[in-house]
């Protein structure tokens, strides 16, 4: 079955773009053009993924990812028309799953998307062969169900966080660099900067202080995260 796409721009041009490259890889669409009809349409007509405009008038990307993240976890790719390292951080901390900067190829956009689909979709990256639960002191992982949890509290995780846990769970004892957690996510050869993982690091840590935890992953300078001793003791 077609997965649906929801391209949220309020430049004409640019949805048109997109919505051309990403029927070409067989997928369906639908266009929004301001923040409103984003969020109409994300309750209206459920689509798997999307595909959102930071800089957008009345109502930008930002609120509608806030929005969006209040109700659930749909997959959101950002677009940002400024190459500000502003964006793209806040974009991923507030629940993005990846973020491509204007002007980009459309060829680009579509790999990013079918990339995220694919996690979303429960295929386990090939570092995790069993979906047997993860335990780890206080911290609990689920597999299949895509679930955390710390101390019996479910933490609400994004696909693109529990990913990034996972692949530290499975091996606690390594420190994994950010390259190498890059692959275990999305395969060898996708161009997303470490920044992005860093981003992503300091949501699950800041996600997981709530509830006291202050010990989930744990920083090597120099070399990338590992997990830490998630209160074990």
């Amino acid at each position: 079955m077609p997965r649906t796409i929801l391209v949220v721009d309020d430049d004409p041009h640019i949805r048109q773009l997109l919505v051309f490259a990403l029927a070409k890889a067989g997928l369906d669409t639908i266009e929004a053009e301001d923040g409103e009809a984003a969020l109409a349409a994300a309750v209206n007509q459920a689509p798997d993924l999307v595909v959102l405009d930071i800089n957008m008038p009345r109502m930008d990307g930002i609120e509608v990812c806030r929005a969006l993240r209040a109700t659930g976890d749909l997959p959101i790719l950002f677009l940002s028309s400024r190459d500000d390292e502003i964006d793209r951080v806040l974009g991923i901390e507030l629940g993005a799953d990846d973020y491509v900067t204007k002007p980009f190829s459309p060829r680009e956009v579509v790999a990013r998307v079918m990339a995220i689909l694919r996690r979303t979709a429960g295929r386990p990256p090939a570092v995790h062969e069993a979906a047997a639960p993860l335990k780890h002191g206080q911290l609990m992982l689920d597999p299949d169900g895509w679930q955390a949890s710390w101390a019996g509290a479910p933490i609400s995780l994004t696909v693109t966080e529990f990913g990034i846990l996972r692949t530290l769970a499975t091996m606690p004892s390594k420190v994994f660099s950010r390259d190498a957690i890059i692959d275990r996510l999305h395969g060898p050869g996708f161009a997303i900067t470490d920044r992005t993982i860093d981003s992503h690091v300091r949501n699950v840590r800041g996600k997981f202080a709530q509830v006291g935890a202050e010990d989930v992953i744990e920083t090597r300078a120099g070399v990338g995260y590992r997990l830490g001793a998630c209160g074990a003791g």
